[in-house]
This record gives C-alpha cells, structure tokens and sequence, in this order.
C-alpha cells in the first residue's frame, strides 16, 4: 500500500499544490478512520492531560514526516523520494545510540556507511544532471529523521490510549496544520481535479491514511523500534518498481545501487538484532 502510493501521490502532484494535497487526502482520512472505529465501538476519548503528549508524537510522526516528504516528493521522482524516505530505519537505530545510550557496534557502522554511500549516489545524480534537485533528497532525509524520532518516541511516551484513538488523533490534530499551511502558502486549486485526480485523493485518504496507518501504528506500538522498522523493509523497491507503469517514470542505475545499499544496511542493523 505505502510501497504503491509513492508514485500516486506524484501523479496527484500534478494536479494539486504539495500541502493542499496533503489537507485535503488527511481531512478524508481522518473522516474515514472515525466513521470506521464509531462503527467498531472503539473507545477515542483520550484521557485528562493527554492531548500535549499525542500533539508531541503528531508533530514527528504525521507532520514533520508528511510535509517534508510531500516537498521531496515534488522535487524529485517518486522511487527516488522512496529510497530516501525509507532510510527511516537506519535514522532510528543511529538516533537510539546517540539520544537513549544504546551501543554502536561494527554493524551499525556498517549499515550507516552504507547509507551515506546511498545518499550520496543520489545526491551525486541529482548534481550530475542539469534538471536534478539535490534539495528534493534534503527533504525526504529529514523528512526520514523527523519519521524516525516519531517512532522511538511511539514507544517512549506513556499514553493509556487505544492505538485507535492514538492513530485517529495524531491525523486529526495534523489536519488544521496543513489547512492553515496551505491556504497561507499556496494558491487555491483553479480546476476541479479530473478523473485520475480523483482516484488519487480516493486512495490517499482510504489507503495512505486509513487501512495503512491503522496497521502501522499497531505495529510501531507492539514491537520494538528495531523489528517495527524492520516491517517496511521492501517499501522503497516497490515505490521503484511501481513508479515505472504508473507515473512512466525510468529509474536509473544509481537508484538500484542505492536501493541496493539501503536494502544491505537495513538487513545488517536489523535482522541481526531481530535474531540476537
């Protein structure tokens, strides 16, 4: 689902502005998470004093890492924006050491070489060519740093809340965000959205937003930080591989390598621990 939706939220790009796509898919997800858990009977109050701390995991988790990657995505061409995204992992481990103490072994080292080599094949490809944008890969890296201090903080912050109300409040308390962001920053869309523009929205809203963050922040909740990361391991191949009969969009070698790379650091850091 997250693997397909990098190269539809580029076709939505063509249609809307970056932060008013983001409004307007966000508004539809979160109206359909609630409508959907009202239905189960799941319990969305959250408690006395706990609204501070869901903002404060709202603000990594669904803003920072939304708005920036929404940039990276117009910036740069949607498998490429994946590859970076998706180094969300090794930002998580690298950030457990530095922040919360936790040991820097030969394997972390070797993942983080590997991720810097990826990024700079990347960057070094977007100099390269006259119509590149090395700030596209700026974005999507913090946009990964910002998606990766949200997950260590997921399993952090003391909240008695259902992961129910937790996901549908973290989106809720986003969505004035990127209204107010994007009627101050943007203009207003001219033309109604056409047939595909619609099928874009439709899918932000009920897959990016709805039925996958449901089952992410079940996991990212449930497991470790480590074996949650894990999880996501082949998004970016298939936000690739995707993007090719969807947007026309051709990756080229240096996007295998570092897909590659990224892929090899990940199995190093994580799949070890997993075991150990």
């Amino acid at each position: 689902m997250w693997g397909v939706n990098w190269p539809v939220m580029k076709l939505g790009l063509r249609e809307m502005t970056p932060l008013m796509f983001r409004a307007v898919t966000m508004t539809g997800g979160f109206l359909v998470l609630f409508c959907w858990y009202r239905l189960r009977g799941a319990r969305l109050a959250l408690d006395r004093g706990e609204l501070l701390r869901v903002a404060a995991l709202a603000a990594p988790n669904i803003v920072g890492w939304h708005a920036l990657s929404i940039f990276g995505v117009a910036a740069l061409a949607s498998g490429r924006a994946a590859i970076v995204g998706f180094t969300m992992p090794i930002w998580t481990v690298l950030i457990s050491v530095l922040l919360f103490g936790e040991r820097m072994d030969r394997r972390i080292w070797f993942a983080t070489g590997c991720t810097a080599l990826a990024v700079v094949m990347l960057l070094w490809h977007e100099f390269a060519n006259f119509s590149g944008n090395p700030v596209g890969v700026a974005w999507m890296l913090a946009a990964a740093v910002n998606w990766a201090t949200g997950t260590l903080l997921l399993k952090r912050v003391s909240l008695t809340a259902s992961t129910e109300a937790l996901t549908l409040w973290m989106i809720g308390l986003a969505v004035p965000v990127f209204w107010g962001l994007a009627l101050a920053f943007e203009p207003l869309p001219a033309l109604w959205p056409t047939t595909t523009g619609w099928v874009v929205l439709a899918y932000g809203a009920l897959i990016n937003y709805g039925i996958a963050q449901i089952l992410w922040f079940s996991i990212a909740r449930r497991l470790p930080p480590a074996a949650s990361a894990l999880s996501i391991m082949m998004i970016p191949l298939i936000g690739l591989g995707s993007a090719m009969p969807i947007t026309g969009e051709r990756p080229y070698a240096a996007d295998y390598a570092a897909a590659i790379l990224i892929l090899i650091a990940l199995s190093a850091v994580l799949l070890v621990r997993r075991r150990s």
